[in-house]
C-alpha cells in the first residue's frame, strides 16, 4: 500500500481532532443546503448524487451556498450522519463555522492539492491540531464513494 503525507492549516479547538475513515472526494463544491440531505447525509443534486458522507472523510473544493448549511453540519452530526472529518482547499464560512460548533476535525489550505490527491476509497487519518492527513491507498475498497 502507498502512504502519502499532506500538510495543511487545521482547526485546533476540536475536541477530538484525530479521525480516520474511507475518502470521499468531489472536484466540484458543495452546498450543505442544497447538496446534502439533512437526514440522511446522502449527497443530492450533485455529481456525487446518492454517496453518503456519514462516517467518510469528505474531500471537496469549497463550501458555497446559504448559510443555513452550518446548522445543516451541526444537525448531521447530532444524527451520527456527518462526516468524521472534512478536508478542503479553502475553508469557507460556513463550513467552518458548522464543523468547529459540531466539533468535526477540518484541515484546508493542503499541500498537495487534496483534492487531486486523495482518491474516493482512499483511508485517510486526520490530525487538524497539526494540520497532518495521512493517506494510505484502497485500504477500505471502496471503489467509487
Amino acid at each position: 500500500m502507498t502512504k502519502l503525507v499532506l500538510r495543511g492549516f487545521g482547526l485546533k479547538a476540536v475536541r477530538f481532532p484525530v479521525a480516520e475513515g474511507e475518502a470521499i472526494v468531489s472536484n466540484s463544491p458543495i452546498s450543505f443546503l442544497g447538496n446534502v440531505d439533512p437526514e440522511t447525509g446522502v449527497i443530492q443534486n450533485h455529481p456525487l448524487e446518492g454517496k453518503s458522507i456519514a462516517g467518510r472523510v469528505f474531500v471537496f473544493p469549497t463550501g458555497v451556498g446559504s448559510t443555513v448549511g452550518t446548522y445543516v453540519i451541526i444537525n448531521l452530526a447530532e444524527k451520527g450522519l456527518a462526516p468524521k472529518a472534512i478536508i478542503q482547499r479553502k475553508a469557507d464560512t460556513v463550513t467552518l463555522i458548522g464543523a468547529v460548533v459540531a466539533g468535526i476535525p477540518l484541515i484546508h489550505r493542503v499541500t498537495p492539492d487534496p483534492v487531486e490527491s486523495i482518491r474516493t476509497g482512499d483511508w485517510v487519518r486526520v490530525d487538524s491540531s497539526k494540520g497532518l492527513i495521512e493517506v494510505e491507498r484502497n485500504k477500505g475498497g471502496w471503489e467509487s464513494g
